[in-house]
Parts: C-alpha cells; structure tokens; sequence
C-alpha cells in the first residue's frame, strides 16, 4: 500500500499530529461539517461568495446542474472543481473553507451542485441516485468549455468518489484534467452502509435525517410525479436504499446498485489523470480495508494517515487543516 511521503510539503507535516485530545475519528468527522465553526468559515469565505456567479450547466440528456464560480481579481493558478458528500452541498463547510483559500491563493473555483443537493430539486425530474455518472462527467465538460482551461478535481467522499469515477474515463468523454483529488472518497458502497448502520447511532441518524428532509422537498417540488412515503417511513438507511433502488431506478437488486458505484475491483485500472486518494485509517465511514482492492494504476497515489476521522484531519481548531495545506501545495504545485 501507498502511504504518505515522509517529507514536509507546504508546511505541512506527512501525517496529521493532532493533540491526544483531538485524535478522536469521531470528533475529527464532526468538526469538518458541523455548525461549531460556521460564522469563522464564513467570514473567511465572504470574499469566495461575493465573486460567486451562479452557473447552470448543460449536462446532456437534458440534464442541468447547478455550478457557483469564483474568479479571483488577479488569477495565478488553474481552475478548481469542488464537489461535496451525500447530502452536503456547494456551501459546506468543508467546501467553502478550502475554496475560500483555493481562491485567496489565485485559483479559480468552481463548486459544483449534485442532483437534487443544495437548492436545486426543482432542476431536474428524476431523483438522484450515486450512479449518475454521466452528467456528473457532463458537468466537468462544461464548465471545462466555460473555463477554458484544464481542470483539477477535488471531491469529499461520495464526491471523492465520483471525481475519481470522472477521472478514469477522462480520455474517453474528451476532458482534459490536470489532476484529481479524493478526500475520504467512498471505496465500497456495502462496507460504507454496514459502518454507517453498526457504528455509533448518530451517524445513521444524521443521514436519514438529511435524506428525508431532501425528498420532502423533491416531492414538493415535482408535485404528483413521486410517492416516497414508502421510503421516508422505513428510518433505515439499508431498507430506505433499497425501496428507492425498487421503486425508482432499473437495478435489479440493492447489491447491483451498490456495486455500480464502487472503485474497488477493476473500476479505476483505467486512471492516467495524476490521482491522489487521501484517506485515514481511523475513518468510522469508510472502512480502510476497502483500500486493498482497489486498482493501482501508476497513475495513483494513496495517501493513508493515522488520524483523520472522515474528511477531518484537524491538527488544531483553527487555521487550514492538514489536508487543507495538502492539498493547496499539491495544486500550486502543478505545471
């Protein structure tokens, strides 16, 4: 397995050193999304916000998404996509503390709206699904024409996920990447349902809640085209997964579903756009044993940390993260 260099890059350190306090995964995972540091993200990304235009961009198949670009006054770097985690959004925390860096340090930003994430239900008809490839490629292509420059990718999760799916069929859709970023991206889809159920209750708790919330509002939005009361009175992720998998896509099985947007196995053996998985063993979401059956193209570096939790990798309450420093000295580094 890859790991980590050992080397310092950009002042930071190979690995996150939090303090004894800190290493909780627990802790770690919610610190990254959690509303305790709200007002100081969003003080540091008011400038990211106030350059923001809203894009929304042809997909194909009739399918739009919703895209915010930040220009900064005097660019320096290339173009960055941001893409949030399952039930998050373009104004996650997560997302606006990196981009609002990305865009102090001269990259343009591109934060980039899944289906039916964020306020964008009423975009499209049918619901969102993680198998939705195709316009998630669609929408890297169009914003590669609006911005007229290759792209770096850097997702969260299930949007780490996805721009890694994105990435190893690059050549084949005609994008032009410069380089991919995966922080904590979901490995295999059964593994990452088991630890969201067996874990700590509040994990799954959160993520109902999120999702019920989200198909209310689709619902309300598309009235008369859905009934999802079947899913929102079942309260459990694996049976609320399959009814939707039944009822409103064309897998035969749950397991067919969960397989389609797994990277293990084969799937990123194709991968030639320079790839970096960021992930720590302590992550109570993604089970790190998942890393053993991925494909290692040379193409692929993986990046396994000691603490981290999921998408955390805190060393400090404030100030960027670890992964934040990570990932702004690998991007500028870029040719």
């Amino acid at each position: 397995m890859n790991t980590p260099s050992s080397e310092a890059s950009g002042g930071a350190a190979a690995e996150p050193r939090p303090p004894r306090w800190l290493r909780n995964p627990h802790l770690q995972s919610m610190l990254a999304s959690t509303g305790w540091r709200r007002r100081r993200v969003h003080r540091a990304a008011a400038a990211l916000r106030r350059a923001a235009r809203e894009r929304i961009l042809d997909c194909g198949e009739g399918v739009r998404l919703q895209c915010f670009i930040s220009r900064p006054p005097e660019p320096r770097h290339g173009a960055v996509v941001l893409l949030h985690g399952w039930e998050g959004s373009a104004d996650s925390l997560y997302v606006l503390s990196l981009g609002a860096q990305l865009f102090a340090a001269g990259h343009t930003v591109a934060r980039l709206n899944l289906r039916d994430h964020g306020a964008t239900h009423h975009l499209n008809r049918e619901l969102f699904h993680s198998c939705r490839l195709s316009e998630v490629s669609g929408a890297i292509g169009a914003l590669q024409r609006d911005l007229g420059a290759p792209l770096a990718l850097v997702g969260f999760s299930l949007g780490g996920n996805f721009m890694l799916r994105v990435a190893a069929q690059a050549r084949e859709r005609g994008l032009e990447l410069t380089q991919v970023i995966a922080v904590s991206p979901v490995l295999d889809p059964t593994e990452t349902l088991a630890a969201l159920q067996n874990g700590p209750p509040g994990y799954e708790y959160y993520f109902v809640r999120k999702w019920l919330r989200s198909l209310r509002i689709k619902q309300a939005a598309w009235p008369g085209s859905f009934d999802l009361r079947a899913i929102g009175r079942l309260r459990d992720l694996k049976r609320m997964t399959a009814e939707l998998v039944s009822a409103h896509t064309e897998f035969p099985s749950l397991e067919h579903y969960l397989q389609g947007y797994a990277i293990t196995g084969p799937r990123l053996a194709s991968l030639e756009v320079p790839a970096t998985l960021v992930t720590a063993r302590d992550d109570p979401i993604i089970p790190a044993g998942g890393l053993a059956r991925i494909a290692r193209p040379p193409a692929l570096r993986v990046w396994v940390t000691r603490y981290g939790g999921h998408c955390g990798f805190f060393e400090r309450l404030r100030g960027p993260t670890w992964l934040e420093q990570r990932i702004l000295a690998q991007l500028a580094a870029a040719p």
